[in-house]
């Protein structure tokens, strides 16, 4: 169960540490437009992420 509560409030502070970060850039007249562009840049940053290194070698 603890485990359980821990994952529930790490999500927690993951949602409000976006929310901050969307209120910081965006301000509050733009929050919903600024979260769908701050999603699409964390969404885009995560699939850069994950994939495998180019392996271009230089002779």
């Amino acid at each position: 169960m603890s485990l359980i509560r821990g994952l529930f409030w790490i999500a927690l502070f993951v949602f409000f540490t976006f929310c901050f970060v969307v209120l910081f850039e965006h301000g509050t007249s733009n929050f919903a437009e600024g979260f769908k562009t701050e999603f699409e840049r964390a969404k885009s940053f995560v699939q850069q992420a994950s994939k495998p290194a180019s392996a271009d070698k230089k002779k």
